[in-house]
This record gives C-alpha cells, sequence and structure tokens, in this order.
C-alpha cells in the first residue's frame, strides 16, 4: 500500500535559499536600522552595508574591516537582498530548466540570512516582500498568540502570488518548517524573557533558571545544541507543550489552506531536525497535514543512518527523508581516488537504501548531494579524499568553518566532468533528484557559509575570486561566471528524466557491476518502457559486455540516439570515460 504523494516520484527538486537566488525588488533590502539584534557579530554603532551581488566572496568590504569583527562572522552577517519578487521573476528559467518542484529554505520572519532563528511561523519575512516597514507596523497590531487577530502583510500576499504562479508554471512548493526551536527575537520567547514566570507562554520553553537580578542569577533556557540563540520549544512526553503545538496547527493551516483555499496554499513541507522532535508530534502533524491536502509532500531533515530512518518512513510520520545516505554512498563512488569504493559496493549501498524502507518510498526520497549545510557538489570533486561526507558532523557541522581546510579554486574541466557524471546519474537513478540553487550554474564554494554564495546568472559580470578564505591573495584569482554548457548538460539530463517514465517510477535491477573497469549498469523498469542505464567512473573508454538483449528500436538517448548493437541476449557498449548511456526506445 502506498502512503506518499504519487506526483513526488516524478519531481525534480529546486533547493532555494531566498536571501541569495535574486534580488527582485531592491526597494526592501535590509538596512541597518532594520537588522539591529539580528548580527552574530554585530555592535552597536558598527556600520554596514548591502553587500555586492557580484563581488568576490572572501574579499572584506571597507565596513567589514573596520568593524573588527572576526571574517566568518562578517560573512554569516552578510545580506544580499534576495527576496520573493525575485524568485518570481526566474521562475520561467526554473521552467526552462526542467525544474517542477521547489523547496525554500525558511520564509518566515527572522533575523538572520537563512532563517533557521524563526521570529514568528505565521508571516513572510518583510525583507522577502515590497513593504517592510508597513509589514511591520500591520505586525505590530495583532495579537501573535491569537490566530483570529493574524493579519496578511504585503509580504505574505506576495508570497501567495509566488505559489499561485509556480503552480500555474506546473511547479508544487514546499516550505522549510522549524519546529523544534525559535530564535531569540521570537515573539512569544520575547515576552518570557520580558516577564519571565509571569508570561503566559512561560510554558512554551524549558527553562533551568529564572532571572533573579536581586540574587545574581541569570536566565537560562534549553537551546538547540547548546546555541543560546535557538532556544528549543519544551516537549511534554512523546509531543511538543500544548502552546507551541497549537501555534504550529495553526500556523500549517495558514500556509496549506489561505483563507480556506488549498489550492492556494503550498503542497507540503521540509522539517528540519525532525530527530530533536517528538514521535508523538510528528504523527499527529501528519493527520492534520493529510486531513487538509492529502496529497501533500513531507520530507524530513534525518541526517542518520538507514536504521535510524525506519520508524521515520512507515507511513504515520513522513513520505520521505532528505537522502544524506545518497549523497554519501555517491561521494564515496564518484569524488574519491585513493579511498573510492569499488561498483559493487556503490550498488549494494543502493540496494540497502532501496530495499530498508516501504517499496513506495525509495521513488520520492529526496536525492541530494550539496545543501545549505553541505561544501558544494562543485567543491567535492576538487577535495577528493579531502572530505568525509558520511561523518557529518564531523565534516560539516563544526562550530568553525571547514573552508580554511578546503581547495576553494575554481574546479577545473576535469573536476566538471565528475559534478556531471554524478548529476547523470542522479538523474537516472530512482528518487527524485534535488538541485541546490546554482549547482547547474557551477557554483562552488566550501561549507557554511561559502555554501550560500549569491546565485550565477548569466547576464551579470562578476569580480574574480582573487582573495583566499585564509585572507590573502591568491597566486591565480579564479574567474566567476555563470557556466553554460554546465547548464545545457543538466538541461538535458532533466529533459532525459522527464522524457523516459522507466527513470521516475521503474525499479532497478543491476545488470553489471565491473570493478576492474568501474563500471556500473543498472535496468530500470521493465517492458516497452524500460531502460538501461550504464556508468563509466573510469578515465578510460570502456567496452563492456552487457547480459541483456535491448529490444528493436533501443538507441543511446543518452548520446545523440546513436545506435546499439545488441545480439544473441548480449548488449555490448562503448562507454566515454567518466560518461554513460542510457538505453530506451525511439520516440
Amino acid at each position: 500500500m502506498s502512503f506518499v504523494p504519487a506526483w513526488a516520484a516524478h519531481a525534480v527538486w529546486y533547493q532555494i535559499l531566498p536571501e541569495r537566488f535574486a534580488n527582485g525588488d531592491p526597494h526592501n533590502d535590509p538596512t541597518v536600522e532594520s537588522l539591529k539584534g539580528g548580527r552574530l557579530g554585530g555592535r552597536e554603532g558598527d556600520e554596514w552595508h548591502l553587500s555586492r551581488w557580484t563581488a568576490d566572496w572572501y574579499a572584506m568590504q571597507p565596513w567589514e574591516v573596520a568593524n573588527g569583527q572576526d571574517k566568518w562572522m562578517n560573512l554569516h552577517d552578510r545580506r544580499y537582498g534576495g527576496d520573493i519578487a525575485g524568485i518570481i521573476e526566474r521562475l520561467p528559467y526554473l521552467k526552462a530548466l526542467g525544474i517542477n518542484a521547489l523547496y525554500l529554505n525558511p520564509v518566515f520572519d527572522a533575523p538572520s540570512h537563512h532563517k533557521y532563528d524563526g521570529a514568528s511561523l505565521h508571516h513572510i519575512d518583510p525583507h522577502f516582500g515590497p513593504d517592510p516597514a508597513g509589514d511591520r507596523a500591520l505586525m505590530a497590531s495583532e495579537d501573535p498568540g491569537d490566530p483570529d487577530s493574524w493579519a496578511w502583510t504585503a509580504a505574505d500576499l506576495l508570497m501567495l502570488k509566488l505559489i499561485d504562479e509556480a503552480h500555474a508554471a506546473g511547479m508544487r512548493i514546499i516550505f522549510d518548517g522549524v519546529f523544534n526551536h525559535v530564535g531569540v527575537s521570537h515573539w512569544a520567547f520575547q515576552d518570557v524573557v520580558k516577564n519571565q514566570q509571569a508570561s503566559r507562554f512561560a510554558d512554551w520553553f524549558t527553562v533551568h533558571q529564572w532571572r533573579d537580578d536581586a540574587a545574581g542569577k541569570p536566565f537560562i533556557y534549553e537551546a538547540w545544541r547548546g546555541y543560546d540563540t535557538l532556544p528549543e520549544l519544551r516537549k511534554e512526553g512523546n509531543h511538543l507543550a500544548p502552546g507551541p503545538r497549537e501555534y504550529i496547527y495553526a500556523a500549517t493551516r495558514r500556509w496549506m489552506a489561505p483563507r480556506g483555499n488549498t489550492r492556494q496554499g503550498i503542497d507540503g513541507w521540509r522539517l528540519d531536525v525532525a530527530p530533536w522532535v517528538p514521535h508523538g508530534f510528528w504523527k499527529d502533524w501528519r493527520a492534520l497535514v493529510k486531513s487538509i491536502n492529502p496529497e501533500a509532500y513531507l520530507v524530513a531533515e534525518n541526517i542518520r543512518d538507514v536504521a535510524f530512518n525506519v520508524p521515520y518512513l512507515a507511513g504515520d510520520e513522513f513520505d520521505a527523508v532528505m537522502n544524506y545516505n545518497f549523497a554519501f554512498a555517491c561521494d564515496e563512488f564518484f569524488f574519491r581516488d585513493t579511498t573510492r569504493i569499488a561498483a559493487s559496493r556503490f550498488d549494494a549501498l543502493l540496494r540497502e537504501l532501496r530495499e530498508a524502507y516501504p517499496a513506495c518510498v525509495a521513488p520520492v526520497m529526496q536525492n541530494l548531494f550539496g545543501s545549505h549545510d553541505t561544501a558544494r557538489l562543485a567543491s567535492h570533486p576538487v577535495n577528493r579524499d579531502r572530505l568525509d561526507f558520511r561523518a557529518f558532523d564531523e565534516t560539516y557541522h563544526p562550530r568553525d568553518s571547514r573552508a580554511p581546510l578546503f581547495d576553494t579554486r575554481r574546479p577545473n574541466a576535469h573536476e566538471r566532468r565528475l559534478h556531471l557524471l554524478f548529476a547523470l546519474f542522479q538523474m537516472t537513478y530512482l528518487g527524485a533528484p534535488v538541485i541546490f540553487y546554482g549547482d547547474e550554474a557551477g557554483v562552488w564554494g566550501a561549507n557554511d557559509p561559502c555554501c550560500r554564495k549569491p546565485m550565477l546568472w548569466p547576464e551579470l559580470v562578476y569580480d574574480d575570486e582573487a582573495m583566499g578564505p585564509d585572507g590573502t591573495p591568491r597566486a591565480e584569482p579564479q574567474p566567476v561566471a555563470f557556466d553554460a554548457g554546465l547548464h545545457a548538460a543538466y538541461q538535458r539530463l532533466i529533459a532525459l528524466r522527464h522524457a523516459l517514465p522507466a527513470l521516475r517510477t521503474g525499479g532497478v535491477e543491476t545488470l553489471l557491476c565491473d570493478d576492474t573497469r568501474q563500471v556500473l549498469v543498472h535496468l530500470r523498469g521493465n517492458g516497452a518502457d524500460a531502460a538501461l542505464v550504464a556508468i563509466n567512473r573510469s578515465d578510460e573508454v570502456q567496452e563492456v559486455s552487457i547480459p541483456f538483449a535491448a529490444p528493436a528500436g533501443w538507441a543511446d538517448r543518452l548520446n545523440g540516439n546513436a545506435p546499439i548493437e545488441s545480439t544473441s541476449g548480449t548488449t555490448r557498449l562503448r562507454l566515454a570515460p567518466l560518461w554513460g548511456a542510457v538505453l530506451a526506445a525511439l520516440p
């Protein structure tokens, strides 16, 4: 029995960090005044300016040098002005690329560039909309604890327009839900800070010590992973406490059925740090979501092993997880040299993922590689054998940037070829592929915050990256520009996925694992709609014989519909280095 929405198997996801995707409305850009209290390294009286979209990433601006703060604080404190208008403006670009599903990193009101420190779940950040000052005034007139008082701000309404236009373009759209914690600027937490035990929201948080100025006792509360900027919502047994639970339910209804209209609502949610939230909450929340829209898609951020994910994917919590285990295996096969796993080992890891959960899950898993939490896909082939993606916390969740340990240069032609080989596999394998904004345009970078550079657009002229992460000039400045060749290749691979149903919904049968030649061949689906996918990880041409009789009328759909040789139950292929073939019936 299937418990997942059917459309999710056909999705090609595009993840957008709104602040860094496109600035469609310069009039709503943040100011030093509007960011008060929201900067990691900012001090009262510090100079601050919006960062230039096309500037050298590691080059410190004069005001950044003058404020005396650590470089990494400055990188986190930058704003580039990305907004909802920018996403709407670029929908034709996404449509032409072949994207049919959007995942937006948090869009709700929050002071940071990433917005995982929410000040609200019921309002879009005013700087993403057309009238920040007007929205702030409207929000101040509400009782945020009373959903009946919630207004629709200009930013909220522009988001509804984006949802409408995305739907009209044939795209689904999901929001990032952060239900484990909030930011210190959240309205309920601010009331607790002010009123302490007397606050009507005092039971929303786990307080270890109330403030007692006379006794010299500070206010101490539970914070996510010890980050005091992220107070955790209180858990009660196997659930969230009633106050935050009902607030989340109300916000869920607001965005899934604005003014009671599910057609204008979002199509699902990506849930941040899902393991920190009790199972009881997820079960009840899923029931609420599916009662509003049975076709809603729910995907959890679980960066754990396969066994850990099992209870989350039993049909009563999530439809899928962000498939980091897919990324780990792909890293070990595509982006390693001396530590590369064999094709047979890669195939075994993939089989484990396919068979670990109910059969309906694998086709809708979000098969990602990079994200806002990792180094860029383009930088993994540059740093072969230097990263252990599977050791995620050590590699990508330390409290300091890993950039000084990276080679942060522009990828060369060989490394771009490895990038493309992964993209070929991602677009032809079981599960819904995810592109992190800019992967198709050539954006490279180390981990957070360096994976969050502004999007590369073909019409913009970018400064060379002349500075390195250590603050010294590079020996060779690195040219920065939209990679038209990479983009065209992504466009072609996505079109092939859309054209061949077997690549989206067909099963996976391994036909060949050649560890010596580093070749892996899968049959996707069966019957008239089947397709055969061959991947050559080696740097040499490989000629292989596959125990499969290609039906008459089949050709290599990846490589210009080239004819194939198939006789006596065997198909022979000549695979280009770091490339492959996709055999299927001609249209």
